[in-house]
């Protein structure tokens, strides 16, 4: 295995790309989400770009135009299609050998794919799809950290509390804050709002898309329990208990990389 810097072309911009290489002819193509650089927060894509060469996959990263090293306007996750497409292109022309490609995205970056109806890939690894219509909520690596969660997590969180005699024992002895209980129950009370357009969108471009799909879901991910509230049941849909946003903690990293492995090997 090893490590290549190049630039590709995006109508007219010089975009900066990384190849991690690996003889298999199946390979991984990671979308960023939002202001994202390739090399991801911490280094974390890199990191598990290099795991996934390491089992025998390529994997192309890239900076989408406006991000990173990478030229051009950043115009967001809904006009990605172009960046995807190029990034695309250039991954199977330096990786003769693929007869299929993965493309993948956590947050706004599976939106994309989903919006793009694929763009062009062979199959889908969606994780944690952004569903939110609220103008100014920054999406990206931290974005399950700024969205409320809605009702139905809110409720199975209390449920979980009232199953716990330690919860139970702190509400009788008043150690709970009852005003901040009461908002929550209110919350909890609100019935299942309707789907937002963004969800409506993502539905219809992914009904386009005729080969296999995983969407991943974080269970403790605030954007994740927004995408299920709004998206319903799917049997497409995978979870990981007690994982957060960005798959930091040990057994979410390693369901993840199970994950993308087993569509990589379909």
């Amino acid at each position: 295995m090893s490590r290549l810097a190049l630039t590709f072309n995006c109508q007219g911009a010089t975009l900066a790309g990384t190849l991690d290489t690996a003889p298999g002819t199946a390979g991984l193509l990671l979308v960023n989400g939002g202001n994202e650089i390739r090399s991801g927060a911490f280094a974390g894509q890199a990191r598990f770009a290099a795991q996934i060469a390491r089992a025998g996959f390529p994997v192309f990263r890239f900076d989408r135009r406006g991000t990173g090293d990478s030229e051009g306007a950043n115009r967001g996750f809904r006009h990605e299609a172009d960046d995807i497409a190029a990034a695309l292109a250039a991954f199977r022309a330096l990786a003769p050998q693929l007869g299929r490609v993965v493309g993948m995205g956590n947050c706004d970056a599976a939106s994309a794919l989903m919006l793009a109806g694929g763009a062009r890939c062979d199959a889908l690894v969606l994780s944690n799809p952004w569903t939110i219509d609220e103008a100014g909520v920054e999406t990206g690596e931290e974005a399950g950290a700024d969205v409320t969660p809605p009702a139905s997590a809110i409720r199975a969180r209390y449920l979980a509390k009232l199953k716990n005699p330690r919860e139970v024992a702190r509400l009788v002895s008043g150690e709970v804050d009852l005003r901040k209980l009461l908002r929550g129950i209110a919350k909890a009370a609100k019935p299942k709002p309707a789907p937002t357009s963004l969800a409506a969108e993502m539905r219809t471009g992914l009904e386009t898309f005729d080969g296999p799909v995983r969407i991943l879901l974080a269970e403790a991910d605030r954007t994740a329990q927004a995408f299920a509230e709004n998206w319903g049941d799917d049997p497409r849909i995978a979870s990981c208990p007690r994982a957060g946003h960005a798959y930091v903690e040990p057994h979410a990293r390693q369901w993840l990389r199970d994950q993308v492995l087993g569509a990589l090997r379909g």
